[in-house]
């Protein structure tokens, strides 16, 4: 890559070919490669293209085995029945498993969690009962991501688990929602999620909603992880603020000690449920995705603004970037990650926008494109990603009425 760094923009064909294949061959070592959750790839082929190309090469590369994870989707299934596949491949089905397999792992893992609960804690013998346990079981429905989610939302320092496992089961296991009886899988989860909302944030507080609601868009819908730090730039939140809401979830997301540590959903499925209408029935904690990369691009707008300079990393005059020796560390020291951000993904948020918001985005876009785009594109440069500023402009061009 060092020597080819136009690599990153290759078809995947040429990519696969230099990056895997051609190393492979040369090296000869006995491999697994494993490609995990490849349905979460945004790919439009009607074929998965990763699959495709895949296809074309397995049998070129000796002493190797690739494992690929992923839910079974139809451009994931047709990828696999392609003729270069079909007959390198083997398919296992986690669906197939028996049940009670599944759910005596499910019970095994609750019990040994339990136990690691109990021993940092006084008091608690005899804590889960046999039957609060087996209705954890029940409720996970063979879904390992109920069970470690349940047990991140019981094992917090702040709670005692006890009060949280009874709130958790008190709540309704499962409900007919608009007429429709939903899939016992997404009705328990949603189920849990909707409790873990409700516990965090208790009643109704039309003054802090609308911040609860924009704090989680910036986790589900951001491009790439956000710091709450991060989120805070963006929104134009106190950190602080930023903090305790996250924290308030722990369970559904994967947090860092630092509020400079990118936050992360636990699991796809917590974004899946809460930008869905009909699953997130609960309006207070609903996710509009485009309303909310509205807010996202007019923060990364807002935020360039605010922040973008002449010569912000404080080059010497008359230097090419290459002859800066220490660049890398002056862009982390004068660009922040919420800057960096905003300078780089604007623009994908600009075409996930509603269209209802294009009055409010123009003017800010406006100030940005005639006050800062010189200095933007600078800070694009020293960042090795000036070729971002040509989707980024395309976006503009077809997203919005510009002349």
């Amino acid at each position: 890559m060092q020597s080819d760094p136009g690599i990153a923009y290759e078809s995947l064909c040429n990519q696969l070919n230099k990056l895997i294949v051609q190393p492979l061959n040369k090296s000869a070592i006995s491999t697994v490669m494993v490609i995990d959750a490849l349905d979460e790839c945004k790919d439009e082929e009607p074929a998965s293209a990763i699959l495709s190309v895949l296809g074309r090469f397995v049998s070129e590369i000796p002493k190797i085995k690739i494992f690929v994870t992923g839910r079974p989707e139809p451009r994931i299934r047709a990828g696999f029945r392609l003729p270069l596949l079909q007959d390198a491949t083997d398919v296992f089905v986690l669906h197939d498993v028996e049940p009670c397999l599944v759910n005596n792992d499910i019970r095994r893992f609750f019990k040994h969690s339990f136990v690691e609960i109990t021993q940092r804690l006084s008091g608690m013998d005899g804590w889960p009962t046999d039957e609060q346990l087996d209705l954890l079981c029940g409720r996970a429905a063979g879904l390992f991501v109920y069970a470690v989610a349940t047990i991140k939302f019981l094992d917090h320092k702040n709670n005692d688990p006890r009060g949280q496992l009874d709130r958790l089961l008190e709540s309704p296991e499962s409900s007919v929602r608009e007429g429709r009886i939903r899939l016992k899988a997404k009705t328990t989860l949603d189920s849990l999620y909707s409790s873990i909302l409700v516990e965090a944030f208790g009643d109704d507080d039309p003054e802090d909603d609308p911040k609860i609601r924009s704090v989680l868009g910036a986790v589900v819908l951001s491009a790439n992880p956000l710091s709450p730090s991060s989120i805070a730039a963006l929104l134009d939140f106190r950190t602080a603020d930023v903090s305790l809401r996250l924290s308030s979830v722990h369970s559904l997301l994967l947090l860092r000690e630092s509020s400079d540590g990118p936050v992360r959903s636990f699991h796809k499925s917590f974004p899946d449920f809460i930008t869905d209408p009909e699953r997130c029935v609960n309006q207070r904690f609903r996710v509009s995705p485009p309303e909310y990369h509205s807010e996202l691009l007019i923060g990364c707008l807002e935020l360039m603004n605010r922040g973008l300079q002449k010569n912000m990393c404080k080059l010497p005059d008359g230097v090419t970037n290459s002859e800066v020796d220490d660049l890398e560390k002056r862009a982390n020291q004068y660009i922040d990650d919420g800057l960096r951000y905003a300078c780089r993904s604007w623009h994908k948020h600009l075409i996930e926008m509603a269209p209802s918001r294009v009055l409010e985005v123009e003017p800010v876009l406006r100030r940005f494109l005639e006050g800062k785009f010189i200095f933007w594109l600078e800070v694009l440069s020293i960042l090795g990603a000036a070729r971002e500023a040509v989707d980024a402009l395309n976006a503009v061009a077809e997203r919005l009425n510009v002349r």
